[in-house]
């Protein structure tokens, strides 16, 4: 009589098969987490460059030119903003640059998010 199953080396191949696809599984599901993460960031980020370009306009419909920083909550993260007003080649149009970083980040790191405006004379 013939015994019918697995040997033994056939159950540790098909369990190293099963072991690899879960740990590329996992993989695959942590990066989708972090992902998940930075696009958030990117998104609140937008968001409060374009609250502080808003409010730019109806505060100070043509405003004046330099720099002006300031913080901002934006669900559950802080973010640090600086403004930039610059002349344009038209008198009566100044462009406004809103850059967004990380609350805690260094002053020399590349901003999370950037934003232009214009703001004119009518």
């Amino acid at each position: 009589m013939k015994r019918r199953g697995f040997s033994l080396v056939e159950v540790l191949v098909a369990l190293a098969v099963v072991a690899i696809a879960l740990v590329a599984l996992l993989a695959a599901a942590a990066r989708m987490a972090r992902d998940a993460d930075r696009l958030r960031e990117l998104t609140l980020a937008d968001w409060v460059a374009a609250n502080v370009l808003v409010e730019t306009r109806l505060r100070e419909p043509f405003p004046p030119l330099g720099e002006r920083e300031g913080r901002m909550r934006m669900g559950p993260l802080e973010f640090r903003w600086r403004r930039v007003v610059q002349n344009t080649p038209e008198p009566a149009l100044r462009r406004v640059d809103v850059h967004v970083y990380a609350a805690d980040a260094a002053e020399d790191v590349a901003p999370v998010h950037s934003l232009v405006g214009f703001a004119g004379r009518r």
